[in-house]
């Protein structure tokens, strides 16, 4: 079965970021999409620094992490758009986050609905052709994720790796790693 095109994101607001972001625009790039509520205790311990993981890991060049705060319950307790700012800033979440549009029925929001999301933490992992090639609800392992997106970066053209040799002539240890004097490459 061939996967089909992810969904477009249908928010109100968007944070860290200049304008509104699409998915379109976006094309090209290996797109990780992280739907969130600020009172979802699993997004806030897993589901977030797992997305910020990924943000600080892989080049923004082949690589794009969006946030999607959707609520799809208690809405009065999450206090708009006030609220989330001071959320992501105290959280330090600095990849852009989309708010989702409300259903006009009283739903679940609409970008929630368009992907039939189950609740929060759920991840969205978009090739680079615009294709849905993972849809998760709660916990998503790093190791795994990680891979996927490594996958799916090579299967485009012109992928970049971080490429950061050790200095051969340094000595000692640090945060990154403990090196042996007067070492060969």
């Amino acid at each position: 079965m061939k996967p089909k095109l992810a969904a477009p994101l249908e928010t109100t607001h968007w944070f860290n970021t200049d304008g509104p972001i699409t998915l379109d625009a976006l094309r090209g790039k290996v797109v990780l999409i992280e739907a969130f509520q600020m009172l979802c205790p699993g997004c806030v311990s897993h589901g977030l620094p797992l997305a910020n993981r990924v943000f600080e890991t892989f080049s923004r060049d082949d690589v794009a992490v969006i946030g999607l705060h959707t609520v799809f319950e208690h809405h009065e307790a999450q206090g708009g758009n006030a609220a989330l700012e001071a959320f992501l800033h105290e959280y330090k979440i600095r990849f852009p986050v989309g708010v989702d549009a409300p259903s006009p029925n009283g739903g679940p929001p609409k970008t929630m609905r368009a992907y039939n999301l189950q609740g929060t933490p759920s991840l969205l992992l978009i090739d680079r052709e615009g294709r849905l090639r993972k849809q998760t609800f709660g916990l998503e392992r790093d190791l795994i994720l990680g891979a996927e997106i490594m996958s799916l970066m090579r299967e485009g053209a012109g992928a970049t790796f971080d490429e950061r040799a050790p200095d051969p002539h340094a000595a000692g240890c640090d945060d990154a790693a403990c090196a042996i004097p007067n070492a060969q490459p």
